[in-house]
């Protein structure tokens, strides 16, 4: 239905599983919020129903679907460019889930945190890295830079991981992926710990590194395809919550290992490859299924329809389900053939143009805040500030990889209450200040330097996972229009991931 007043015209889009409302003139902010109240649309929180996505469609200057500019269209859009309904009871009735819709079966929750279980390996290779690069550094006799160069390698092998990844999702299926992601990790970490020369170390390197590229995209879009659409944003956090368990396994790893004997980084690394064989049994057991998504649109409803049961309890709505992503499936084909590689490269539109500049500039901000040059060199700064007991250095790591766990929470939570805007500017500014007192503080002698120095980290950690980590990514996916979202998230990565590689090979 259409519901229109003086100020603003909302049209509902879907009304089965979540709320599309499409904006058709320039707004305030109030004005949509009072159209939506008589409109009967403003019971719909955060809290308890169906969140609310509102797309601008800028009609009166761009194309929703192709993003062309129009030229002919120098007035204001008036209410005859749309039908002008009310929205029945019916349709009011129909945006309102089920109650039991309102809390995830254990099902969801526990295919979830399957999912999330990849993001773990991650986080692992980025904490027990931590660890192990000082011990490899010794036991090898590695100069500064090919310790550089095998840390930062990880980051561009995985350009190419992320460039084969949607041909492995889409041709494969996404329970596939992590079959082949979780392969490839423990064909690597198993190369590394058995390496005997610095050019099988870097060979076991690119390995895992195509391993994360094809993993890490694959996390949040399964959770995503098997989440009701009002627990989307909560359980998708889980893969960034994922990271981070992963980053505090990694760190606690140097309670497991005698620290002195630089052998052990071998011992370190190869533990590494227990979650990934955990991953293939999952798979090749099918504790996990495929995604209903792809499962429809491989022409398998009545397998999708056996999942979404699971996750859909109540009777009739996996059909409805399953309906929707035949549609969807449809409107995504007919919007992908609309724009070209060559439209979106060579000639993009106006529109087109800012959102790839937001996009791909938020992409490289992410790396630019040196999160991953953090988390790599993090024992060397601690080091730095003076903490010499092997106890004492792994009880900061372990403290400030849990300080980055529980903000992932904390940004998902407040992502949805604050919004998207407002806790990136935040992160950002709490970054930048965390990272200036850590430059002056990290030469400090005095004990209330090095007390300093380890608050500001965890300080940076706070705002990163609060903001920047698990938002980064679901803004960048809302910035680009459905006809060209799959081809410029894509373009994205690679920016992200360059910059990241040159950061850690400079540090």
């Amino acid at each position: 239905g259409t519901y229109s007043n003086s100020r603003v015209s909302i049209e509902v889009v879907s009304a089965d599983s979540f709320v599309c409302l499409t904006i058709s003139q320039r707004h305030k902010t109030r004005d949509v919020r009072s159209t939506m109240k008589e409109a009967g649309l403003d019971r719909h929180s955060k809290e308890e129903e169906d969140p609310i996505t509102l797309r601008h469609s800028f009609a009166e200057k761009y194309d929703p679907v192709t993003g062309e500019e129009h030229h002919n269209r120098d007035e204001p859009v008036t209410h005859d460019d749309h039908h002008v309904g009310v929205l029945s009871e019916e349709t009011r009735d129909a945006l309102k889930p089920p109650l039991s819709q309102r809390r995830a079966t254990w099902p969801t929750l526990l295919w979830s945190a399957m999912a999330a279980l990849n993001s773990v390996n991650l986080g692992y290779d980025l904490g027990v890295s931590t660890n192990a690069g000082p011990l490899l550094m010794k036991d090898q006799d590695l100069s500064q830079c090919q310790l550089e160069l095998f840390l930062g390698s990880l980051n561009f092998w995985s350009i190419w991981g992320a460039l084969l990844s949607p041909i492995v999702t889409e041709s494969y299926g996404r329970r596939n992926t992590f079959f082949v992601a979780a392969l490839l990790f423990v064909v690597g970490v198993l190369a590394q710990s058995t390496a005997k020369s610095y050019a099988f170390l870097m060979l076991g390197r690119m390995v895992v590194g195509l391993a994360v590229g094809v993993g890490e995209a694959v996390d949040p879009m399964y959770i995503a395809e098997i989440a009701p659409p009002h627990l989307r944003g909560e359980l998708v956090s889980w893969a960034e919550a994922g990271v981070s368990f992963g980053v505090v396994l990694g760190f606690a790893s140097s309670f497991c290992f005698n620290m002195e004997d630089p052998t052990n980084w071998r011992n370190m690394i190869a533990i590494g490859a227990a979650m990934p064989i955990v991953m293939i049994l999952l798979v090749k057991l099918r504790l996990m299924p495929e995604s209903p998504r792809f499962l429809v649109q491989k022409g398998r409803s009545g397998e999708a329809r056996e999942v979404l049961e699971r996750i859909y309890p109540e009777p009739g709505v996996s059909e409805r389900v399953i309906k929707e992503i035949e549609e969807a499936l449809q409107l995504e084909e007919a919007a992908s053939k609309a724009v070209g590689w060559e439209a979106l490269l060579c000639q993009p539109s106006p529109a087109t143009r800012r959102m790839l500049i937001v996009g791909c500039g938020l992409a490289t901000i992410q790396q630019a805040v040196g999160i991953d040059s953090i988390m790599f060199y993090m024992m060397f700064v601690i080091q730095a500030s003076g903490i010499r007991s092997d106890t004492g250095q792994a009880v900061a790591l372990i403290t400030l990889g849990t300080v980055k766990l529980i903000f992932v929470f904390v940004g998902a939570k407040l992502l949805d209450k604050w919004g998207r805007r407002p806790m990136l500017f935040m992160s950002l500014l709490g970054l930048a200040a965390s990272l200036v007192v850590v430059s002056a503080t990290i030469d400090g002698d005095s004990p209330l330097a090095k007390m300093v120095l380890i608050g500001s980290l965890a300080t940076y950690l706070a705002f990163f996972s609060s903001g920047l980590g698990p938002g980064n990514w679901v803004v960048i996916s809302e910035v680009f229009a459905l006809s060209i979202r799959a081809k410029a998230m894509s373009i994205a990565i690679l920016p992200n991931r360059i910059t990241g590689t040159n950061l850690e090979i400079s540090g």
